[in-house]
């Protein structure tokens, strides 16, 4: 499945973008937009935004001046669909929604196959895209999918005994293993669109490869499996909470050596994993889990390499659609503009937004909390981040240099490795 974007009319008429995966889209008289346009004074710097997932794309307006159209009229946002003509001074955009390879002109069709499907829980019959019209597809509709957040199906083989979080991807559940008494924890995933079993298998291979990484600040992996066409993934249960809980319990923030301890050992997970080829893409305080206390405080990374998986493989169909600003603005810039080849530069930046989250409680881009997604995305381009000692004077400037250099918005000013950040943390904790 491919979403192309066509120009049609304008100065660079006749340019072409396709994507066969999830990506994103800027469009903007930046730079660093992937369609410039530098000398067009209806466009705004960071104009707006196209989320493609295919067969989904959605459009967002980033606050621009004069508006984002989408076949002649003005919108915030919008789903895209093939014909769908973006317009803005002379350029004209045009989707084209289309199945098939398009460098084999035996599989290239025009038009995505529609086939029938039912939903996993209560079988209501719906139409939707596939590549083929032989496509197997998993469904799960919007009420269903709501229910099973909340009450998950139990996992052969497994004993429930509560729920311990729910998020965007599904539900975590401590259980007991039947066949070693051992607890674990259990994450039902649940895809937000329509998938392929092929989808399906390639995200399986992919949590398969993640799997492999080993290390005492990862949380550890157990087994994979389907039932009743729901993913599970069975890893160690790590007792306590995770960082973000944690915070929280704290009164909102946590004093500088304790989230110190956090960060440092979560930046030895990152730097193993970086040096074997694998990226996170999603720190955040949820995804580190703590137990213990100072000293002998352990923190863990969980959920390595999922949010990616989970994209890549069409799970998650677009992402930009509800107000999840709050995740974005732990996204770097580079992030944003390439969701699909994300590189531990962007772990690095997020895991200095986590750390000022746990020192602050609240975020570096001096955003508040109802900032929706256009705001958020135009403060990662263009805004600077607040001094750390804005909001805690009493951290060392040594370790407020640290967590800064992190969160610079270029990639070369940022520290080159999580092992760089790691040994300049703990010298600055030393000297403080």
């Amino acid at each position: 499945m491919h979403v192309t974007l066509n120009v049609i009319a304008g100065p660079q008429a006749g340019r072409t973008f396709s994507f066969d995966r999830h990506d994103t889209f800027v469009i903007g008289r930046s730079e660093t937009a992937h369609f410039c346009l530098p000398s067009d004074p209806f466009f705004s710097r960071h104009h707006c935004i196209i989320e493609i997932a295919p067969p989904q794309a959605f459009i967002r307006d980033l606050g621009s001046t004069n508006g984002t159209f989408v076949n002649g009229a003005r919108v915030e946002s919008s789903y895209l669909k093939s014909g769908d003509r973006i317009q803005g001074g002379e350029t004209i955009i045009e989707v084209d929604v289309h199945a098939g390879d398009e460098g084999d002109t035996a599989t290239f069709r025009n038009e995505p196959s529609v086939v029938s499907v039912s939903c996993l829980n209560c079988a209501i019959p719906v139409k939707v895209e596939a590549e083929d019209s032989g496509d197997q597809m998993t469904y799960v509709c919007d009420e269903c999918r709501e229910k099973l957040l909340s009450e998950p199906q139990p996992i052969p083989g497994y004993q429930m005994i509560r729920i311990l979080g729910k998020g965007g991807m599904g539900t975590v559940m401590l259980c007991r293993s039947e066949a070693d008494g051992r607890a674990v924890a259990i994450k039902t995933l649940l895809p937000e669109v329509a998938v392929s079993e092929q989808a399906m298998k390639r995200f399986l291979r992919e949590i398969d490869v993640a799997a492999s990484l080993k290390h005492e600040n990862i949380v550890g992996f157990v087994e994979h499996g389907t039932h009743n066409g729901i993913i599970y993934l069975v890893s160690e249960f790590v007792p306590g909470m995770d960082a973000s809980r944690l915070a929280a319990h704290r009164g909102g923030k946590l004093d500088h050596q304790e989230a110190m301890a956090i960060i440092s050992q979560t930046l030895a997970a990152l730097n193993h994993a970086h040096s074997l080829g694998f990226v996170h893409r999603d720190i955040k305080e949820q995804n580190i889990l703590v137990s213990g206390e100072l000293p002998g405080l352990t923190a863990k990374l969980t959920d390595f390499g999922l949010s990616k998986s989970f994209k890549d493989t069409g799970m998650s169909g677009v992402t930009m659609v509800g107000d999840v600003a709050g995740t974005i603005a732990y996204m770097p810039p580079e992030q944003v503009r390439e969701f699909k080849d994300v590189r531990p530069p962007s772990d690095i930046y997020a895991l200095g937004m986590t750390a000022y989250s746990l020192l602050t409680g609240t975020n570096a881009l001096g955003i508040g909390p109802k900032a929706g997604i256009a705001e958020t995305v135009k403060a990662i381009f263009e805004k600077p981040i607040v001094p750390l000692a804005t909001y805690r004077p009493d951290v060392p400037p040594a370790v407020a240099s640290v967590i800064e250099t992190a969160l610079a918005k270029s990639v070369d000013q940022r520290w080159r490795t999580a092992g760089a950040m790691r040994e300049a943390l703990n010298n600055a904790l030393r000297s403080a």
